[in-house]
């Protein structure tokens, strides 16, 4: 039956489209740090979203961005979410934030799920990153028809744009930034002692960027739980050092690079103790490598948003691509809305074919068995197929339809 997918997804006309977040492009690393949600917060975030009766929510928490989607009234539910579940405050992000609604908001997902508004044009790890957040909310009973096919979307978007355009031609994520910002200021880097803490999905790629470009045999793998180091370094030909060990590592190193999901500082002065110029990548958000480091002797810090600043060939060809992606990721977004269109109708639709149906006093004949159903099923396909191919008419005719039939909401079984 149609009810079965469309009845609980029907919105009211008081339900908007929402996007809401910050990102690399509205503030700074230590500003949208405030806003970065850890498991626990966004856990919480996600119960208190059940209890003000979200049915959809889509939370992307990445190093550039944190973003919350969902069909709701006002924007500042969502906004307010964020606020009391993160470190950052109304005021905050009343200055660094944004909203968009509706048509905007779909466009905002698709842009972002596409690499089109990621800091490295054409990073394809946020599409990952907004599977995994789909799986995450779908776990938590906050993913239905709506969000599921408007992810789908976004996900065929993607896939089409990696195989139709070069925009994604050579490597292109943060970790591959970050190998490429140490070739161009590491001389001789094949020779030096590197040592990378974190082994999460960032340091993982970063570790295997390493070992791909550099030539380097002398990589050193450090995490809080080695076990997590141990089956990183299983696939590559690096070495793995515990927690324990971090401080005479890096007492070594001439290269740091930091990809760990602290919510606080990890690499303090007191642990570095360098008699050697010392290069620190800090890719994690929040910082995790402490301010004073900066100001000690023959040290460097780079932090995240500077890798974006690298640019070489092959970045700039990607450029020329992005009238083409963005061609693709109209004419998808396109068949999402026209889908979200017509599922409005739906509910309007099954009561009318409830109305018309006949009787069950109906005499049902051997030549008449499936006349009841067959009638209804054929008036309404009738009427949906008029509705797709005019859809400047389609409100008009569904309000007729309401009025004439006496189809109301309680209707709406």
């Amino acid at each position: 039956m149609l009810s079965n997918l469309y009845d609980s997804l029907f919105l009211t006309k008081a339900e908007h489209f929402h996007a809401i977040g910050v990102s690399y492009k509205t503030a700074a690393i230590d500003l949208r740090g405030q806003f970065s949600l850890n498991d626990a917060q966004l856990h919480s975030l996600f119960l208190e979203a059940k209890t003000l009766g979200l049915r959809d929510l889509l939370i992307i928490n990445t190093c550039n961005r944190t973003e919350l989607f969902s069909w709701t009234a006002h924007a500042t539910t969502l906004v307010d979410l964020l606020c009391r579940h993160s470190n950052g405050t109304r005021h905050s992000f009343d200055e660094i934030g944004y909203a968009f609604s509706d048509a905007d908001g779909f466009h905002h997902l698709f842009r972002v799920g596409t690499g089109l508004e990621s800091q490295i044009l054409g990073d394809f790890e946020i599409i990952g990153q907004i599977k995994q957040s789909f799986y995450r909310s779908k776990k938590m009973q906050l993913a239905h028809g709506p969000l599921e096919r408007l992810t789908n979307a976004v996900i065929q978007a993607s896939k089409r744009i990696k195989t139709e355009t070069k925009i994604s031609s050579g490597a292109t994520s943060v970790a591959f930034a970050s190998v490429q910002y140490i070739l161009q200021h590491v001389p001789n880097i094949s020779t030096k002692n590197i040592v990378l803490f974190g082994t999460g999905k960032i340091g993982a790629n970063t570790c295997e960027n390493l070992v791909k470009h550099t030539q380097n045999e002398h990589i050193v793998l450090i995490n809080r739980t080695l076990e997590k180091a141990e089956k990183v370094a299983g696939k590559f030909p690096v070495r793995v050092m515990p927690f324990g060990a971090l401080t005479s590592a890096l007492h070594q190193a001439d290269v740091l690079i930091v990809a760990t999901g602290a919510q606080k500082p990890t690499i303090t002065a007191e642990l570095i103790h360098n008699n050697k110029p010392l290069l620190i990548l800090d890719l994690s958000i929040p910082r995790n490598v402490s301010p004073e480091v900066e100001a000690l002797k023959d040290v460097q810090v780079t932090h995240l948003d500077a890798l974006s600043q690298i640019t070489d060939a092959t970045f700039e060809k990607r450029k020329k691509h992005i009238p083409k992606a963005e061609s693709i990721l109209e004419e998808v977004k396109k068949e999402f809305l026209v889908w979200l269109q017509h599922r409005r109708y739906v509910p309007t639709l099954k009561a009318f074919k409830e109305k018309i149906a006949l009787p069950e006093n109906f005499n049902v004949t051997a030549e008449n068995e499936n006349a009841p159903d067959h009638l209804a099923q054929k008036i309404t396909g009738q009427i949906a197929a008029y509705l797709r191919s005019h859809p400047q008419k389609a409100d008009e005719t569904v309000a007729l339809l309401q009025e004439v039939f006496q189809l109301t909401p309680e209707n709406f079984h």
